[in-house]
């Protein structure tokens, strides 16, 4: 029996079997996780959703660590020649992508009516940090704020009101210190990882931003700057409510849930993690104030790379739309705590029955209201990190706050001036 036809596709005929598609657009995407947890579970499945509506578009998902090794892994595989079309990064490395010109604005590619009005849905404090100079270079997709996590049980043990945590600093060094004992601190912030992005919560709610609006001017010499970080210091030195030296960013979570610290701030994206995990009753609450009430957004942007096919970018552009529809919006928030980036995915119906049952997923989207844009600059990593050691250098007693920052601030004006 002849079993191949001439057109070699007489035995698929004959027999009614089926050949799958072939995938027409292949996609690369790397993307980052920092609070730790199963979290690239949730994105397979987002991604596999995907595949399965589009199956002329493959996507290899892949995990590459925390934010800085992804942006290191991404823009290596781009100059190795490796081909890769996005990447979920730091919102705060626009700058530095834009001057390397490596990627694209989404006015390039969203150009209909229906894309106009997905990038003109999400929150706008959220898109403070990708929108630049009139163009909107990153999407937000795992977007957050820093909460304060607080165990209502110890708070119980301490006279303390469970439904009452501090909304202001001297709330805040009060309870700390009713809440302190031999084995427990009363808070804990974490000053390894990423530390600048709590020194600028601090700084914001003190009345002061650490940066201009241009990516081209630090303040970080400024009195009220320095006096920021005098305050932080003091928690442990004066107050005696947090440890001395560094809080280790990565075991914080655990050691929250361990006991050891009645009150941690931290990213909402450690949220459903500690609402699996917790053994006794918790709250999360807003950051308290001192002039201001404040936090700085954070987590990481969607990034379209220029070196593309029109193909590419099309597929692109839809995966990212997917990501970010208010339905897996909402699957993505329940199942990490991230915020939902748009207004709609918290009028989804899941969401909706989510936050009535579990009221602490809304406060990080509360705070919007007060937040401020994650500090970014142009050359922001280095920048950061000059920062970052000068708060690591205080609070260690390396050296004084106002010498650390001195430093920084020199340094970062080394930096920046060819900006200028």
């Amino acid at each position: 029996m002849k079993l191949f036809s001439t057109t070699g596709l007489g035995l698929i005929a004959a027999v009614g079997f089926a050949m799958p598609a072939a995938a027409e657009t292949e996609l690369t995407m790397y993307y980052p996780i920092a609070v730790g947890g199963a979290l690239t579970e949730v994105v397979d499945g987002i991604v596999a959703d995907f595949e399965a509506a589009n199956p002329d578009i493959k996507v290899n998902a892949i995990y590459s660590g925390n934010y800085d090794d992804t942006r290191v892994r991404a823009l290596s595989a781009i100059a190795s020649g490796e081909p890769a079309q996005l990447a979920v990064m730091f919102s705060i490395d626009a700058y530095d992508l834009i001057e390397q010109d490596l990627i694209l604005p989404f006015e390039e590619v969203a150009t209909s009516d229906a894309d106009m009005a997905w990038l003109n849905g999400f929150y706008p404090a959220l898109m403070a940090n990708g929108q630049i100079e009139g163009q909107t270079w990153g999407i937000p997709f795992q977007r957050s704020t820093i909460v304060a996590y607080y165990n209502k049980d110890l708070f119980r043990a301490a006279g303390l009101d469970p439904e009452a945590p501090p909304t202001t600093w001297d709330e805040m060094i009060e309870m700390g210190k009713a809440l302190t004992n031999d084995d427990t601190y009363g808070l804990m912030i974490p000053s390894t990882g990423y530390p600048y992005w709590m020194f600028q919560a601090l700084a914001i709610q003190n009345g002061k931003e650490v940066m201009s609006d241009d990516g081209l001017t630090t303040y970080f010499d400024d009195e009220t700057v320095v006096e920021t970080l005098e305050f932080w210091q003091s928690l442990s030195t004066e107050h005696g409510i947090m440890p001395t030296g560094t809080v280790e960013w990565g075991t914080l979570r655990q050691a929250f849930l361990e006991g050891q610290t009645a009150m941690m701030w931290h990213s909402t994206g450690n949220l459903t993690a500690v609402k699996n995990n917790a053994s006794f009753d918790f709250g999360v609450a807003e950051l308290p104030g001192n002039v201001r009430l404040g936090s700085p957004t954070g987590g990481g942007n969607f990034y379209l790379f220029k070196d593309t096919t029109e193909e590419e970018r099309a597929a692109a552009l839809k995966l990212m739309q997917f990501m970010t529809a208010p339905d897996q919006a909402a699957a993505w928030s329940i199942g990490t705590g991230y915020m939902g980036v748009s207004p709609a995915a918290y009028e989804t119906e899941a969401l909706q029955a989510y936050v009535a049952e579990f009221p602490p997923a809304l406060v990080a989207r509360n705070q919007l209201e007060n937040a401020v844009a994650e500090f970014s600059t142009f050359e922001t990593a280095r920048v950061r990190d000059g920062l970052n050691n000068a708060i690591q250098s205080a609070l260690t007693g390396a050296k004084e706050p106002a010498e650390a920052l001195a430093e920084a601030q020199a340094a970062a004006e080394r930096l920046l001036k060819d900006y200028q």
